[in-house]
C-alpha cells in the first residue's frame, strides 16, 4: 500500500508526505571525512563529557525533496504532534483549496488506502475530500483517537509502516543525509550546537532539493531488463531470446529427430 502511494499520489491530486524522528545525538566526536594539511590528519579527542543529546524531527515531501525539520531535545507526542499539525497545515494552505465539507460520498476515496491492511482505522461516517497521504512510523503514540481525527477532519490519511518495515519511508534518507552533512567530523559540545548545525544544513539542502523516487530509475531499468529475458526451466538460466521449438504433427521432437 505504502509502495502504491509513492507511485500514484501524484497523478491522483494528493500530496505525501513522510514523518520520522531521528536520534538521539549526544555531545560526541562523530568521524568523518575532512580537510587537512598533509601529514597533518584531524585528530578528535577520545575523550568527551557527556552534556545532553538532541533529536531531530522531519517532514519530507518526496515529491520535491523539501525537508521541514525541527531540533529538539525530547520527541514526545506533546512536542510532535503540535509541531507535525503546524507543518502539515502550512503544506495543505499550498494546494488548490477545496470544499472540505464532510460527505458520505468521500468514503471512497478513502476507503481504496485500507485495502489490505489488517488493522484498518475506523472512518467516521462522514469525511473530507482526501487531500494527503502521510507515511508514518507504527507507534501507539501516532494512533491516539485525538491525532488520527485531527488527521481524518484536515482530509489526511496515515499510511503506518508494518513492523521492522521502517525502510518504507523515505524520511529515513533524508535524515541519513543531513545528520551526515550536519555531524560528521565534528565535536559538538551541547545540544543547542546539534541542533543549529541539523536545522542549518536542512535549510541548505532546500535551496536545491533534490526530488525522490521510489525505487528510482535503476529499479526501472531492472524491471526493462527482466522483460527482455526469458527464463529456461530446469535451472535459474535465461536467454536473451526465445528459443525456438519444433515440432512435426503435433509431437514434440528431440533435436536429433527433427528432419529438413
Amino acid at each position: 500500500m505504502i509502495e502504491t502511494a509513492y507511485r500514484q499520489a501524484g497523478s491522483l491530486g494528493l500530496l505525501l508526505c513522510c514523518q520520522d524522528e531521528a536520534g538521539p545525538y549526544s555531545t560526541k566526536p562523530y568521524a568523518g571525512v575532512a580537510w587537512a594539511p598533509v601529514g597533518q590528519p584531524q585528530r578528535l579527542a577520545h575523550e568527551y563529557l557527556p552534556n545532553g543529546t538532541a533529536k531531530l524531527l522531519t517532514l519530507l515531501q518526496p515529491a520535491t525533496g523539501v525537508v521541514r525539520v525541527k531540533g529538539v531535545t525530547r520527541s514526545t507526542n506533546a512536542v510532535i504532534h503540535p509541531w507535525l499539525k503546524e507543518e502539515l497545515l502550512a503544506l495543505l494552505a499550498t494546494a488548490a483549496p477545496v470544499d472540505m465539507t464532510p460527505t458520505a460520498a468521500n468514503h471512497a476515496g478513502w476507503e481504496r488506502w485500507q485495502a489490505g491492511l489488517s488493522e484498518r482505522p475506523t472512518l467516521p461516517c462522514e469525511l473530507p475530500p482526501l487531500r494527503m497521504l502521510l507515511i508514518w512510523d507504527n507507534l501507539a503514540g501516532h494512533k491516539t483517537a485525538d491525532m488520527v481525527l485531527w488527521l481524518f477532519r484536515h482530509g489526511i490519511m496515515p499510511l503506518y509502516t508494518p513492523l521492522s518495515g521502517s525502510w518504507l519511508n523515505m524520511a529515513e534518507s533524508i535524515q541519513r543525509i543531513v545528520v551526515w552533512r550536519a555531524l560528521s567530523g565534528h565535536h559538538p559540545k551541547s545540544p543547542t550546537e546539534i541542533i543549529d548545525w541539523l536545522e542549518t544544513t536542512a535549510n541548505s539542502w532546500n535551496q536545491h532539493p533534490t526530488p525522490f523516487v521510489w525505487g528510482g530509475h535503476r529499479a526501472a531499468r531492472r524491471i526493462r531488463s527482466r522483460a527482455r529475458r526469458h527464463a529456461l526451466g530446469g535451472s535459474g538460466a535465461c536467454t536473451t531470446r526465445p528459443i525456438r521449438r519444433r515440432y512435426i504433427a503435433d509431437q514434440w521432437l528431440c533435436p536429433n529427430q527433427v528432419t529438413h
